[in-house]
């Protein structure tokens, strides 16, 4: 059954549908990214508010700016800008649900002026993003705004006809100022640290290149709440879609697949409005730090800890890493000896079984979360996710090996073989300048660790990690993924004959 609005009546009973009136959706929000996670995460919140009846005008309008999203915002215009969510898990009440807080999609592409008069809207009080950890141009080690990108620089150069981000949000906040419309609250929903603090740095940086005044207005009147948002959304696939059709009957071009776990901790700095998300789960908060660190230090930090490693053994998903004894034990050690005692107490959260629950979702057979996903973009993840635990981890004097054997293994997987001789691509904007720093293996670990735009000064300059990381890149090479994660957690030396890189 093809999924439209005239074909919601015709569904199986059990799956759950709309419960409001979708002719009358109205916008009150501007999404610019959709993806899995913001259809996963952030309109799933919404949506349960307008099931209540309430919130009926804070829908979503999605936006795209880059010329791959004209698949997403085709799919969704082909059936009425309707979804199915599907939850991925072991327990036997499972939630098949078909979304409809997105009413619309606009693309730059097709027109900049109808993008800019849309976020100029009144009736716009939110403007939502998830563009990525590397979309907010901020140069990861200084933290410098990187204005020289040629994309900034043409928006600059071209106001009318921006392309970046910053761009767009500029030409409509400057059109909300001149016509008397208040401003909109800018709302980053990205997984890095302090995202609406680094929303406005990126914002405030751009504008007051393009234009001084509206830099200072924005500055008084735009608010930036930060955020830790979490749920494991893995890429939609062709099986995901057949799975759809074959069990429960749906014909959905775009589905999105996620675990059941839903998490969302929000600043409640809101300058023209926000929906009553408390009620449907959002924790609201003066200060989300606490929360952010532990999730991106626990959930980020591990996943890159097992991405990396499991991918050269020869894995492809991240439950196949888990149920890895080897990689189980180490996974869980870097959280409890490595993370957990840089962490500040976090209200309302036990650590302990916050790190139950993430062994448990990592485990998720169903999710069947790609490895690739996780691996991708480690150039702008590892800044954020491994190099602060790295930094205080090399302050503290403590032990460096686990830590150093994340970098160590992503030293080899930028060789893009695995060690079943299965050659990969890389994915990552940078893949080729990080390639290079790999080429030359007499001089690897100095440009690598070398590379301030991923490690920052500090590493380099630790004789005792550089010492750690090449230990650790000696024992990849010569005892393999499982052979060095057995020595570094028992000791064991096996046998390098049995394993030679």
């Amino acid at each position: 059954m093809k999924l439209n609005r005239s074909n919601l009546s015709r569904l199986v009973p059990y799956i759950a549908l709309p419960a409001y009136d979708l002719g009358a959706r109205a916008q009150g929000i501007a999404h610019i990214g959709v993806g899995g996670f913001h259809r996963a995460h952030q309109a799933i919140y919404t949506e349960a508010l307008q099931n209540q009846g309430k919130n009926l005008d804070w829908g979503i309008c999605g936006v795209g700016l880059r010329s791959e999203d004209r698949a997403m915002r085709d799919a969704l215009a082909s059936q009425d800008y309707l979804y199915t969510q599907v939850e991925l898990g072991d327990s036997p009440n499972l939630e098949v649900r078909v979304v409809g807080v997105i009413g619309a999609m606009l693309l730059a592409e097709d027109s900049a002026q109808a993008l800019i008069d849309k976020l100029a809207e009144p009736a716009i009080r939110i403007v939502s993003l998830t563009i990525t950890e590397g979309g907010y141009c901020i140069d990861d080690a200084s933290g410098e705004f990187l204005a020289d990108l040629p994309a900034i620089q043409h928006d600059l150069a071209n106001p009318d006809s921006p392309k970046t981000v910053f761009g767009f949000l500029c030409a409509a906040l400057a059109k909300r100022r001149a016509a008397g419309t208040a401003a909109f609250t800018l709302m980053s929903c990205d997984n890095l640290p302090h995202n609406g603090a680094v929303t406005r740095k990126a914002l405030l940086s751009y504008a007051r290149l393009a234009d001084a005044d509206l830099a200072q207005w924005i500055e008084a009147h735009v608010s930036f709440p930060n955020a830790m948002v979490d749920r494991i959304t893995p890429m939609t696939s062709d099986a995901h879609r057949q799975q759809l059709a074959r069990e429960h009957g749906i014909d959905d071009a775009w589905p999105v697949v996620c675990e059941p776990f839903l998490q969302w901790v929000l600043e409640d700095k809101f300058v023209n409005g926000r929906p009553a998300w408390e009620e449907v789960g959002v924790q609201f908060t003066d200060d989300v730090s606490p929360y952010e660190e532990m999730k991106i230090k626990l959930l980020n930090g591990s996943h890159l800890a097992l991405t990396y490693l499991g991918f050269l053994k020869g894995y492809r998903f991240v439950h196949e890493t888990m149920n890895d004894e080897l990689f189980r034990r180490y996974v869980r050690r870097f959280m409890d000896l490595d993370v957990t005692p840089q962490l500040a107490p976090v209200p309302g959260i036990e650590l302990t079984e916050y790190k139950d629950t993430l062994i448990e979702r990592f485990s998720n057979q169903a999710i069947a979360d790609q490895l690739e996903r996780v691996c991708s973009d480690g150039t702008s993840k590892f800044p954020k996710f491994i190099v602060p635990t790295l930094n205080r981890l090399i302050t503290d004097g403590a032990e460096l090996d686990r830590a150093a054997l994340v970098v160590a293994a992503w030293a080899l997987y930028l060789d893009g073989v695995d060690e079943q001789g299965t050659a990969y691509r890389i994915p990552d904007p940078r893949a080729e300048w990080a390639q290079g720093l790999v080429a030359d293996k007499a001089s690897l670990t100095a440009r690598l660790l070398g590379a301030e735009l991923v490690f920052g000064p500090a590493i380099p300059a630790s004789t005792a990690f550089v010492a750690a990381f090449e230990r650790q890149l000696h024992n990849l090479r010569t005892l393999g993924v499982s052979g060095t994660l057995q020595q570094l957690l028992d000791g064991a030396r096996p046998d390098p004959l049995q394993h030679h890189r």
